[in-house]
């Protein structure tokens, strides 16, 4: 069983667990719920940067990364520096987050909030509305097309953003359809863990202009960016990069910097 098989087996467990502690009743009684979504798409459709920075304290693959640092002080840095949203990662077992940290980073902000996670039910799309996302994360390493269907067609219903994430040309070919606003290309493969930007620029030309395209993981050089660019990327996920620093704001903020120079 590989380590991706393994994650979506234990979040079925702990999906059904939470379901079992809290009704979707309890989760639509929240203030949160009603609150009007802020469009990442939107967003990067209009920024010169088009930077999604991310709050990540560790990875099956990297282990720590930083968990010393305050998920406030993380959001409020990223706001500060003109990031266009903040994916936060909600997996508490492999990753070291909770859906807390969305409640904590968006007491603070007004940006967009992604709920990185691995959608496998309905359910986990009430729980990010209620704890104050924006957008949601869609895997299809992990769904059917009947799923990914499903599962972004209610995420709309809630007004929210839908980021569907491809690995190769197969996922994407089965992944398109109009209810995805953006189509994410992860540069790491989900095998080696290796990574190539070679992944975004082979599937660049295959992705409707209808869709925001976001360029994920591996992009650490502002020259990443400006060569992805190119190739039609409006989107851009940093993590790890601004994460090991001990002010992943002020990274931000100059890697911005010298990227609009």
């Amino acid at each position: 069983m590989s380590i991706l098989d393994r994650i979506v087996a234990d979040k079925k467990i702990e999906v059904a667990h939470r379901k079992s502690l809290f009704p979707t009743s309890y989760w639509e009684a929240s203030p949160l719920f009603d609150r009007p979504a802020n469009s990442l798409a939107k967003r990067l459709r209009a920024s010169a940067s088009g930077i999604i920075a991310e709050h990540k304290r560790r990875s099956p693959s990297k282990q720590n990364i930083n968990s010393s640092l305050s998920v406030t002080d993380v959001a409020q840095g990223y706001e500060k520096a003109g990031v266009c949203g903040m994916s936060v990662l909600t997996d508490g077992k492999y990753f070291g987050g909770a859906l807390e940290d969305l409640n904590l980073a968006r007491a603070v902000t007004s940006f967009p909030l992604l709920r990185k996670e691995f959608i496998v039910d309905e359910y986990q799309l009430i729980e990010a509305k209620a704890h104050g996302a924006d957008v949601i994360l869609l895997i299809a390493a992990v769904l059917t097309r009947n799923e990914i269907e499903q599962l972004s067609k209610a995420a709309k219903q809630l007004e929210l953003d839908v980021l569907l994430e491809v690995h190769n040309q197969a996922e994407l070919e089965k992944s398109i359809m109009p209810s995805l606003d953006l189509l994410g290309v992860n540069n790491r493969n989900l095998k080696t863990f290796e990574v190539s930007l070679d992944t975004s620029r082979d599937l660049a030309a295959q992705i409707p202009a209808d869709f925001v395209k976001v360029s994920e993981s591996g992009i650490s050089q502002v020259e990443a960016i400006q060569d992805l660019k190119q190739y039609g990327y409006q989107g851009f996920l940093v993590g790890e990069n601004f994460m090991r620093t001990d002010d992943p704001g002020a990274a931000a903020q100059a890697f911005i910097q010298t990227l609009e120079a």
